[in-house]
């Protein structure tokens, strides 16, 4: 006969009340666990919010002076909020144009700063675009992965954060932006030889003449670096002008007879960064999507705090600081563009001297003079040698997504000269245009750096 053992049920009862006591102790600490891990922002996040805004303009095909709004304003969000906790830098505010302070946060000992910022950066960047819903997708995934690891520190950062974004968002829709959207196009004048005309294969109207109406972020006003004017127009052969028009014949000629092994080309095709460039198939006309120069220069800022290990807060410091030298330098350049309204190489060779010639690039929707790409990387470069150092080394790989290979530098200044001849190269500049250009940028950037008193230490590294 088999024995039952003594005490069975109350053991049994004994052991289940034990697995029951371990388990709700086990997710009273998983609870707590899961409330005290703080929320851990890299520069990475950033860098990848950034990536997606340069994603979305790609596909949305925003022009490169509205772009360099784009990318300004998300920055300045993220930075402002970053200047609340961080000595090292200073506020924005009484220093950008109209820029007043963001509001204070409810509880400032306890708030996740650099949380808050990425948070504000995602939503004034989806304001911005078309596509918002391409910005939701990595909004939601971050926002999924904050809130399981650390509910209540999110949602305190996702308050203050959308709160600051709707501040620089009201900043914002004062810069006469949706005003320009409902001026008049731009008049082509027929009558004049020398102003500009819509150029083959799209023959696009002239994109954003009321650029110069923008609200500038830092320069006193639009035409505050206006260059000294091109040499007057003259199609005589032996005129300064004529000169420039058959030198830009010549240099393509020249290269495009090197075929593939051209290095002029490659720099020329390396720094097109037009987003409008027209393909016909057929009876079918579409654009190929590239990233404008603005954007380009905004993937350096990327190599170069990579490069430095910079942390979140550098990391934003570098992407704002730049963002806003662009922007201006755009508002700067546009200024110009439609002021001297300076008919292109194109035009005037396939008129005077070789109907059949093509340039290198496709000649973007806009007058010559100045360059706009020399412009923005005088001003880039200015501002990032006053970041990370004169000499400062890195490969640009900035095209390799558009199936260009990496170039490399020894100075964000020698990027700017190349950018800047690569008009040239290309045969959509003359080279007044470019030489003028970059020295404006410089001047412009030149000017940022003695008005922005961002960093309270100027060097954020050196390159070793």
């Amino acid at each position: 006969m088999m024995l039952k053992p003594k005490f069975m049920p109350f053991s049994i009862e004994n052991n289940m009340r034990k697995i029951v006591v371990i388990g709700v102790l086990g997710m009273l600490f998983m609870g707590c666990n899961q409330e005290d891990t703080p929320i851990k922002v890299s520069a990475d996040e950033l860098h990848a919010s950034v990536d997606k805004v340069t994603e979305v303009m790609i596909n949305d095909i925003f022009s490169p002076p509205v772009a360099s709004r784009i990318y300004a304003y998300p920055n300045i969000a993220a930075y402002e909020i970053i200047a609340k906790s961080n000595e090292d830098y200073n506020t924005l505010a009484g220093q950008a144009r109209d820029l007043t302070a963001i509001p204070d946060p409810e509880d400032p000992a306890t708030l996740n700063y650099d949380l808050a910022a990425m948070i504000a950066h995602m939503d004034v960047s989806r304001r911005l675009v078309f596509s918002e819903d391409k910005i939701n997708v990595l909004r939601d995934s971050l926002y999924t992965l904050w809130s399981e690891t650390n509910e209540d520190e999110f949602e305190s950062a996702k308050t203050y954060g959308l709160a600051v974004a709707e501040h620089i968002s009201e900043w914002m829709s004062n810069d006469n932006y949706n005003q320009t959207r409902t001026m008049p196009k731009f008049t082509v004048n027929t009558e004049d030889p020398s102003r500009w005309q819509p150029t083959p294969p799209a023959y696009m109207d002239g994109i954003e003449p009321h650029w110069n109406k923008i609200r500038p972020f830092v320069i006193d006003s639009a035409g505050q670096f206006k260059p000294t004017p091109p040499p007057p127009f003259s199609m005589e052969e032996g005129s300064e002008f004529y000169k420039e028009v058959r030198e830009v014949y010549d240099i393509s000629n020249k290269i495009t007879a090197k075929g593939d092994e051209s290095e002029e080309i490659a720099i020329a095709q390396f720094w097109d960064c037009n987003p409008y460039v027209s393909v016909t198939r057929g009876h079918l006309m579409f654009a190929t999507k590239k990233i404008t120069p603005g954007a380009h220069w905004i993937g350096i800022v990327k190599i170069a705090t990579r490069k430095t290990n910079s942390d979140f807060d550098d990391t934003l410091y570098a992407y704002t600081k730049t963002s806003i030298a662009i922007a201006d330098a755009f508002i700067s350049c546009w200024d110009e563009k439609y002021r001297s309204n300076l008919i292109r190489p194109e035009t005037l060779i396939n008129e005077h001297i070789d109907d059949s010639w093509q340039p290198v690039l496709q000649t973007p929707p806009f007058p010559e003079y100045t360059s706009g790409h020399s412009v923005v990387s005088g001003a880039a470069a200015i501002i990032l040698t006053d970041i990370f150092g004169d000499n400062f080394s890195f490969d640009d790989d900035t095209e390799l997504p558009y199936g260009l290979p990496v170039r490399s530098f020894n100075s964000f200044n020698e990027a700017a000269d190349e950018a800047a001849i690569s008009r040239m190269y290309g045969g959509i500049h003359y080279r007044t245009a470019v030489d003028i250009g970059v020295n404006q940028g410089r001047d412009l950037g030149r000017f940022v750096i003695q008005n922005l008193d961002m960093k309270n230490e100027t060097k954020l590294a050196s390159n070793q």
